[in-house]
């Protein structure tokens, strides 16, 4: 049994999705942010020493960072089906936009919005994460474009971890500017694991 230690607003709703779609025995353990703070609670440190989440136990297996997660549990449960072949230029692809979507991406979607939250006056870093948050999205609506999904026209772990992404700046607004992932985030929406996941995570939220 998988237990997924979730919690509301964060990137485990692209975990839940996975795990929808491997179609795996799993529960869910769930923790509330705080409502003044939004910070995760302190008991999240029990299942991981930085009291992150998400974090998986699979039987003894502890697996935290979602990108790992993402990549263990696929090499484990559906090899065959969400990632291409290893050993083939496809499947250093996939590897590719796996990370990018906690590294490239993350990094100025999640400074623009702790400096929108802030609402601080600064001397470089607000032009700093909009410049950068522009050059990765057009970068991915350029990768996109034309195509159903990132990797071999067919869905794999690559999508699951970038959905996240995406659906962060269609919250922020920001998907009127490239209509390319609008198109993508509702092609991602179709999947019948992703709407459970969405479900999901606003009945635990």
């Amino acid at each position: 049994m998988i237990t997924l230690y979730h919690l509301n607003r964060s990137r485990s709703k692209r975990i839940i999705w996975l795990l929808e779609e491997l179609g795996v025995e799993y529960q869910i353990e769930a923790f509330q942010r705080d409502k003044e703070t939004s910070l995760a609670p302190e008991s999240l440190k029990a299942v991981h020493p930085l009291g992150k989440s998400p974090v998986i136990k699979d039987d003894d297996v502890v697996v935290a960072e979602s990108g790992a997660m993402t990549e263990y549990l696929i090499d484990k449960y559906a090899a065959d089906r969400l990632a291409p072949p290893r050993g083939t230029p496809e499947y250093i692809e996939y590897l590719q936009w796996i990370h990018f979507a906690e590294s490239s991406a993350m990094v100025p979607l999640l400074l623009k919005m702790f400096l929108n939250k802030d609402g601080c006056k600064t001397n470089f870093l607000q032009a700093y994460a909009d410049g950068e948050a522009m050059k990765i999205l057009t970068y991915l609506s350029e990768q996109l474009e034309g195509k159903e999904y990132l990797v071999g026209n067919k869905l794999s772990g690559a999508d699951i971890m970038v959905y996240f992404v995406v659906d962060m700046v269609e919250q922020s607004g920001g998907l009127a500017f490239f209509p390319v992932l609008d198109v993508y985030l509702k092609r991602l929406r179709t999947h019948e694991a992703c709407q459970k996941a969405e479900q999901l995570e606003k009945e635990l939220g």
